[in-house]
């Protein structure tokens, strides 16, 4: 099995992308960064080609997919923002990103979704986990990868029509896809429903590099998060690809009471925070 050579990364100068760059570096792989924003340069050794350019351009995504073994599609709006920036940014940009790779010939795509794509899911929903099946401190019942969309946010409405044209796509043109539904990514967690939701950027590349190996083909929707031991999302679609996550969210617990802003009322399962998928985003003002 060969990992991709050479990356394309969309977004590279955004917070997922500038912790993943260090974390995804190989002898013999190279990193095209692209981004609207100024990119660092590389450092001494590192093998980096800078793009600087939007991925909503046609002509310059089509360019910066030349040649390269992979797509990571980071970039677009990571919040809450009006219909029609998320409709012109993360919907029909990411469109054009998956129209630049059917171009080039691109094999393999990863596409960042966001759970909030699930957002008005809840605990509800989880599937129990049969017993003899479960390992040793896995919750009692976990939330599929696969689970149809419920948006909390016009930002999840569009994360859920990224989901969809990853799988037209696959479906039309044979490209490997691979969506993942990317939890709190942070250094550490720092709200209650992190202790569930949690990825840590280890783990996001680790993540990351298991789609990047996946095979055979196909259409794959992932939970991006940690081994959380307050987890119910479910792991198992990742571990079938070979993401082993290492990282816990529990393990910064004793930080989150001692810095006086949560008590431990707060990680009630039943809060609304913790028994919905999109936590506090299902509450917002939309746009």
């Amino acid at each position: 099995m060969v990992t991709a050579q050479r990356i394309l990364i969309t977004g590279a100068a955004g917070r997922v992308g500038r912790a993943l760059r260090p974390r995804m570096a190989r002898p013999g792989r190279t990193l095209r960064l692209l981004d609207i924003a100024e990119i660092e340069p590389p450092a001494s050794g590192e093998a980096v080609e800078t793009v600087r350019a939007s991925f909503t351009d046609p002509d310059a995504i089509d360019a910066a997919c030349q040649g390269v073994d992979a797509v990571l599609h980071l970039g677009g709006l990571a919040g809450e923002a009006p219909w029609e920036r998320i409709r012109e940014i993360n919907i029909d940009g990411t469109q054009r990103v998956l129209e630049a790779v059917r171009r080039q010939g691109v094999p393999r795509v990863v596409l960042a979704s966001s759970i909030h794509a699930a957002g008005f899911r809840t605990r509800d929903d989880a599937v129990p986990v049969r017993e003899e099946g479960a390992a040793a401190g896995a919750p009692a019942a976990e939330l599929p990868a696969d689970i149809a969309p419920r948006p909390d946010t016009f930002y999840g409405a569009g994360k859920a029509a990224v989901e969809a044209l990853g799988a037209l796509y696959r479906s039309r043109f044979g490209i490997d896809v691979t969506c993942l539904r990317i939890g709190a990514f942070r250094p550490r967690p720092l709200a209650p429903e992190d202790l569930a939701a949690w990825l840590s950027p280890d783990d996001a590349a680790r993540l990351v590099e298991a789609c990047l190996r996946a095979e055979p083909a196909g259409f794959r929707m992932l939970w991006g998060i940690s081994r959380n031991t307050r987890r119910w999302w479910s792991l198992a679609e990742g571990e079938a690809i070979g993401y082993h996550p290492r990282d816990d969210a529990e393990d910064h617990l004793a930080a989150l009471l001692e810095c006086g802003s949560f008590g431990r009322a707060d990680f009630d399962p039943a809060a609304d925070r913790n028994f919905r998928v999109g936590a506090n985003f299902c509450t917002m003002p939309l746009g």
